[in-house]
């Protein structure tokens, strides 16, 4: 680490034993009444909160957050709408433990607890695997958890996962309206309409139109989206949920800037490299979703939830290579894909109740069934001008921008596969209150994975089904009401067909799945209702790596691949009736443990140390007040540990007015000071550089 940023890193170490302590006086505040439901938090006398008490994703169960055994990290509502969050990269921001890398400029790509991952990502609980950029314009809130979760969610999810929860029909008459204006001509649109039709039903819908720039050169987004929900009380016992999603996005794709000399290329902040004329992607999404609640008496209760999704990807870029050093031409290749994939998706959950001598019993038992069918097709740019079969061409800096023609079609390696994927599963957790001090959490589920992959190249089928155990356990000791001490283990996998189906083959077909076993030690601290304190300890180890046989090079053999040992700390809530917050410190010790010469090197995109909080104060009903701050450690962009990006500091700020309980304004103020730093990479050669200042303004009208 730089002398430059040692200061600064433990002034932002201060920071956070100060904020705790600062937490900890606010055990001598009289408590607040509150009347909780599950993703939101009513208040009498303080407006909703940074915290939520409740959670359904990770015990699929309503749970408070405090006896889950698991470091879990709730984004609300609140906080989304304070910050002016728009996707996923906005959500894992104040998330300690949580990285975003840059997703080759058209895909959420999250680093969690050093696993990346394009595919974990669920929609209220069901799988959302298909790579784009999701869009908050219709979230409740955002619920991340860490470590695996293969009881609940099955394959995947090896480092953690992502969960949206929707916003649903309710019937509480809500009507909105947010515009938000930013400088680089930024302008989005959302709307919110929900309308009770009678004491049993109720409509809900809401949208999103989004037509915008930024401070990358010839950056476009165009965003379009509708959700019209339903919900039906059939019977006094019965209940069902109906949705449909319409989302459309096209932009440019924008890979980023290379390296030299092992650090960014120093360029501007909005210098582009390739051919945006070339560059570009779309998603279109179309799903429809159904849920049926049955009350079946004594508590018990059966849930049954359908998805339907049909999404069709393409993207095509031009990518940056290395700088040569010698002739100062910086290499451009390129490449297309088109992705089609529709998603059937079913899950029955029976949930109850049952007491055996002083041990209460609730239980959770469950079917998953899914049948995923997907078209991979991809081709190769070509540059006639360097020959007939040239896949790559050079720019002599300081050009950047490649000039001359590109012709897109299939290299002889290039995919062009149809896959059918088809899960069933079963799955039982029993959650434990053994007495006032002890409960424990303990399950298993049984997946049965299979895959069909046909290469139409040359006509053949690879299939392979795996039979996967998840085991889970966690035990619970409360010295308190408030205070939660916890230890647990849980275990996932990740199949071959990998996960985005595609990568099964002739040589890795017969291989074990990957295995992520995370052991877990934590503390949570209610110190009041409204405020919530957590520490994790872990130790994440990937194993069942396939890497090639130093002794046989043609064939492959399993080995450990990586290990991350981490503590991670955060507070969120309100600490007074005008001041809440949200902070989080994460330590992360990264280690490469596969055999060759990147043993020992840290993980690419795991900085060792990051911090982060932000604070709303509320001066007068008024007026209110938001700053905010990020620390990162320096880090290196891959584990061959070439490439580094710098460390640095961020500020954030916003004003808020309301001008009447109809009208609020606010002004969103990202990088404060205007500091140059790097946000976020794919690869040595593609690495984004962050956004300078930048300034939005938005209004919510309430009608």
């Amino acid at each position: 680490m730089s002398k430059r940023l040692l200061p600064v890193r433990r002034a932002a170490l201060s920071l956070a034993i100060a904020l705790y302590g600062t937490s900890l006086s606010a055990l001598a505040q009289p408590a607040l009444d509150a009347a909780t439901t599950l993703d939101e938090v009513t208040v009498l006398g303080i407006p909703p909160s940074y915290g939520a008490p409740v959670t359904a994703t990770a015990t699929k169960t309503e749970t408070p957050v405090q006896d889950v055994p698991q470091a879990v990290a709730i984004v609300t509502e609140e906080l989304i709408d304070d910050q002016a969050m728009k996707g996923m990269a906005d959500v894992v921001r104040y998330v300690p433990g949580v990285q975003m890398a840059q997703g080759e400029g058209h895909r959420d790509a999250p680093i969690l607890r050093g696993s990346a991952s394009t595919a974990d990502f669920f929609v209220n609980g069901v799988r959302d695997d298909v790579q784009y950029f999701r869009d908050l314009y219709n979230i409740e809130r955002v619920d991340v958890l860490k470590g695996p979760s293969g009881v609940i969610f099955g394959r995947g999810n090896s480092g953690g996962l992502i969960n949206r929860i929707t916003k649903q029909a309710d019937g509480t008459g809500r009507r909105e309206l947010t515009l938000t204006l930013g400088d680089r001509d930024n302008r989005r649109m959302t709307f919110d309409h929900d309308q009770s039709l009678g004491d049993a039903a109720a409509f809900r819908i809401t949208g999103l139109y989004e037509n915008s720039e930024s401070y990358r050169a010839f950056n476009q987004v165009d965003r379009r989206a509708i959700n019209p929900t339903a919900t039906f009380d059939v019977s006094d016992r019965t209940a069902v949920a109906a949705g449909y999603e319409h989302f459309e996005d096209e932009r440019v794709v924008d890979r980023g800037v290379p390296s030299l000399h092992g650090k960014p290329l120093r360029t501007g902040a909005s210098t582009y490299f390739g051919k945006p004329d070339s560059s570009h992607a779309t998603t279109r999404v179309d799903a429809v979703t159904t849920t049926v609640t049955h009350q079946l008496g004594n508590g018990a209760r059966l849930v049954n939830q359908t998805r339907y999704a049909d999404y069709a990807k393409f993207y095509q870029n031009l990518v940056p290579g290395a700088v040569n050093t010698t002739t100062n031409q910086v290499a451009i290749s390129g490449y297309s894909n088109r992705t089609a994939r529709d998603n059937l998706l079913n899950q029955t959950d029976l949930m109850f109740t049952v007491q055996t001598g002083p041990v209460e019993h609730h239980l959770l038992a469950g079917v998953e069934l899914n049948r995923q069918v997907t078209d991979n097709h991809r081709r190769t740019a070509y540059f006639p001008n360097a020959g007939a079969n040239a896949t790559s061409v050079f720019v002599a800096l300081p050009e950047t921008i490649y000039q001359g023609p590109v012709k897109f079609r299939q290299s002889a390696s290039d995919a062009d596969n149809h896959s059918v994927a088809t899960t069933a599963a079963v799955y039982l957790q029993d959650q434990l209150t053994i007495s006032p001090n002890w409960q424990a959490i303990v399950g298993m589920r049984q997946d049965r994975f299979a895959v069909d992959l046909f290469n139409r190249r040359n006509g053949s089928t690879i299939t392979r089904t795996d039979h996967l155990t998840s085991p889970r356990a966690g035990l619970i000791y409360k010295p308190a009401e408030s205070v939660s001490l916890y230890a647990s283990y849980s275990l996932a996998y990740v199949p071959r067909a990998g996960e985005q189906l595609a990568s099964l083959t002739p040589t890795n077909r017969t291989l074990d799945p990957e295995q992520f076993a995370n052991r877990e030690l934590g503390a949570k601290w209610a110190i009041s209702e409204h405020l919530l304190t957590t520490a994790a300890a872990y130790q994440l180890d990937r194993t069942n790596v396939a890497v090639t046989d130093p002794n046989h090079p043609g064939q492959l053999i399993l080995t450990d691949g990586q290990r991350v040992r981490g503590l991670e700390l955060s507070i969120a809530g309100h600490v007074t009736a005008a001041w809440q917050l949200i902070a989080g410190y994460a330590h992360q010790a990264s280690q490469v443990r596969t055999p060759g010469n990147q043993n020992g090197n840290q993980l690419g995109q795991v900085p060792e140390h990051t911090f982060s909080l932000w604070n709303r104060y509320d001066i007068s009903e008024k007026w209110g007040l938001g700053l905010g701050t990020i620390y990162s450690d320096p880090v290196f962009v891959a584990t061959d540990n070439t490439v580094k990006l710098p460390g640095f500091v961020r500020f954030d700020a916003a004003i808020y007015c309301t001008l009447d309980p109809q009208v609020r304004l606010q002004v969103n103020v990202e990088n404060l000071f205007d500091r140059r730093y790097y946000a976020s990479a794919h690869s040595n050669n593609n690495i984004l550089p962050g956004s300078p200042r930048a300034i939005r303004l938005g209004a919510t009208f309430r009608f």
